[in-house]
């Protein structure tokens, strides 16, 4: 395991650019995610007399967080083997290539053809975004800049459902033209951004375990717990529309108002996440499942919109604070030739939750809207379930007992 504080000394620093260039990166993968909501139901219209349209335009919007489940980890591994800025460099190309290739093609096989490239280029933007954070930071630098990851993100997915919408009003393919954002990030990252090399003290700190071998057993548990924290991280964006609508509150003023209400959770729990520092990570991960179970039950016992959203808005500071946590705790696991691999297995985690997320929820209704608020319930209770679950991630993965102490805001160890 490797100590947060023994890490390579690069010999250039990163400031301001660097770390903008690696936030607004991270936001990309999410553009892919959320951008085309709004406009699914005109490309229904458009493509209705083909044949299996009613499974393949949906699938235009979930294909890419498949693709980056799947393809995440392997993305991580050539990082580790061939370097993270060429790979950046070449998922950019692609992201833009793949990204507005819609505007022009008329095959709505060829589209989700396209959206399968979108998703195999996300894998590598977000793998390398994370890891050239872990490769430039260290300490509560690092830290601070995985909690801005997720406050950016988060930020990010509401700018784009509102421009998707906006941009999408008179043609759905419109918003694919956003894509093209890419071509101004492209020479700023070339530019900006360097190849890190390992230095000195990039051995692990416990001497019996090779510098190449990857800790599996101390990563495993916070990969499970990063699988249901993607679950997690998709249950109020896809299910409280249609709890509003239970609740006979239809009106788009008002769920665009409960879903602001939860990104502002999400925003404020990713934001204090620097103020718990002397917190041991299980703790942190505890609190955080707490406040999203109890915010999942609540969803599902509300019976007003004002009790909705403060239910969505308990749910969001359990999710803000959940994802720096386990990548921050990831990262302190592993050395400077792990580190790719240790982000793409935690981007896989992540999107796997989320793909599967309405999949679960359909699962437990069984296409019931009705049946809503229990399906809640029970996410709810495996929310609390995996709280305590995460007490004896330290122990499930072999992680020191005594390295559990914290100097200065800097993490000694792999208990933290």
């Amino acid at each position: 395991m490797v100590a947060d504080t023994l890490v390579e000394q690069p010999t250039r620093q990163a400031g301001v650019a660097q770390s903008l260039l690696l936030l607004l990166g991270s936001c990309l993968p999410v553009l892919g995610a959320v951008l085309l909501a709004p406009v699914l139901p005109r490309m229904q219209a458009h493509f209705a007399d083909v044949a299996g349209s009613t499974v393949l335009v949906p699938i235009v919007l979930t294909l890419p967080a498949l693709v980056i489940a799947l393809l995440a980890p392997f993305a991580g591994l050539i990082a580790d083997r061939l370097g993270r800025k060429p790979l950046l460099l070449a998922s950019m190309v692609l992201y833009v290539l793949c990204g507005v290739l819609p505007l022009w093609l008329d095959s709505l096989s060829a589209i989700v053809l396209s959206r399968a490239g979108i998703g195999l280029a996300e894998a590598g933007i977000m793998t390398c975004c994370t890891t050239l954070m872990g490769d430039y930071y260290s300490g509560a630098k690092r830290e601070r800049l995985f909690a801005l990851q997720m406050v950016a993100t988060s930020l990010s997915a509401a700018v784009f459902i509102a421009l998707g919408g906006f941009l999408g009003q008179n043609d759905w393919r419109t918003p694919f033209a956003l894509y093209a954002v890419g071509l101004v990030f492209l020479p700023l990252m070339a530019w900006k951004l360097w190849e890190p090399q390992a230095g000195p003290q990039s051995a692990p700190a416990t001497p019996s375990v090779p510098v190449d071998t990857f800790p599996w057993r101390a990563l495993a548990p916070m990969y499970v717990t990063a699988l249901l924290a993607g679950l997690s991280l998709f249950i109020v964006p896809v299910q409280a529309g249609y709890l509003l609508n239970l609740l006979q509150v239809d009106a788009p003023q008002q769920i665009g108002m409960t879903m602001g209400a939860n990104q502002l959770g999400v925003l404020i729990g990713a934001l204090s996440f620097r103020l718990f520092s002397a917190v041991r990570r299980q703790h942190l991960l505890l609190i955080a499942y707490v406040l999203a179970g109890v915010g999942g039950l609540l969803m599902a016992g509300a019976m007003t919109h004002v009790q909705v959203v403060v239910a969505v808005t308990i749910n969001g500071l359990g999710i803000g604070l959940m994802l720096p946590t386990l990548i921050t705790w990831i990262m302190a696991q592993v050395n400077f030739h792990q580190r790719g691999r240790a982000a793409g297995c935690f981007t896989a985690a992540l999107f796997a939750g989320e793909f599967i997320s309405p999949l679960v929820v359909l699962g437990l209704t069984g296409g019931v809207v009705a049946a809503l608020p229990q399906a809640l319930a029970i996410v709810g209770g495996l929310q609390l379930l995996v709280a305590v679950f995460c007490l004896a991630v330290p122990r499930l993965g072999g992680l020191l007992p005594q390295a559990n102490v914290v100097v200065g805001g800097s993490t000694i160890g792999d208990g933290n």
